[in-house]
């Protein structure tokens, strides 16, 4: 299989399970101005969207969305938990995939895009009571299903980390800020943060491009 990714990009998640998981995994970085790849394809003829992640599978299927993608590698390896066996507990994966991926993935992305500088103000005034409301998942455990790892955790992890290049202070949300840290120090999450060139910074909170990188 190849995943197609960019630095820092929600594509991230998807290489995040993909390295707790212990897939054999090929992953292709896509550059932003020319849509190229780093083996030299044109990644309009895998997504013409033009955006990542998409995953090719072995037999030539093209899969794209993060969601989807996220859900079909925990479905490799189904032991892991990362989706979980039970219908109630799947159901609210799911349900926490589609808030991250509507309710913060889409304003966060946009408050990052020079087009959307004018309505920065009304994006925040959108994302900070969805923030206040995925803070108080937090109330159980460690993670979103409370003491599991899941697909949710890696995709909310992923968009938290836009923070700090989008001037949302975490500090209003302690959890938040916690959880962070936690899942910034599981081995596979920083695998998967080395080989995009990301690095902690010194709050160890936030994770950015490695001068070396």
């Amino acid at each position: 299989m190849k995943l197609y990714t960019q630095r820092a990009a929600c594509s991230l998640a998807s290489h995040i399970i993909a390295y707790e998981l212990g897939l054999d995994i090929e992953i292709i970085r896509v550059d932003r101005a020319t849509h190229r790849t780093s083996d030299g394809e044109d990644f309009l003829a895998i997504n013409p969207n033009g955006y990542v992640p998409a995953l090719v599978l072995d037999d030539g299927e093209i899969l794209i969305e993060g969601t989807a993608i996220l859900q079909y590698l925990a479905s490799l390896r189904p032991e892991t938990g990362f989706i979980p066996d039970d219908a109630k507990s799947q159901r609210l994966v799911q349900s926490l995939l589609n808030f991250i991926a509507t309710e913060l993935h889409k304003p966060m992305a946009q408050m990052l895009t020079p087009d959307y500088a004018p309505v920065k103000g009304a994006l925040y005034k959108h994302v900070a009571p969805r923030l206040d409301w995925i803070a108080n998942r937090f109330t159980g455990g460690d993670y979103l299903l409370g003491d599991r790892f899941s697909v949710a955790d890696a995709y909310l992890f992923v968009c938290l980390n836009w923070s700090q290049w989008n001037g949302i202070d975490l500090s209003r949300w302690p959890r938040l800020e916690a959880f962070m840290q936690r899942v910034g120090r599981r081995p596979a999450v920083l695998a998967a943060l080395q080989a995009e060139g990301l690095a902690p910074r010194g709050d160890g909170i936030f994770f950015a491009p490695a001068l070396a990188a």
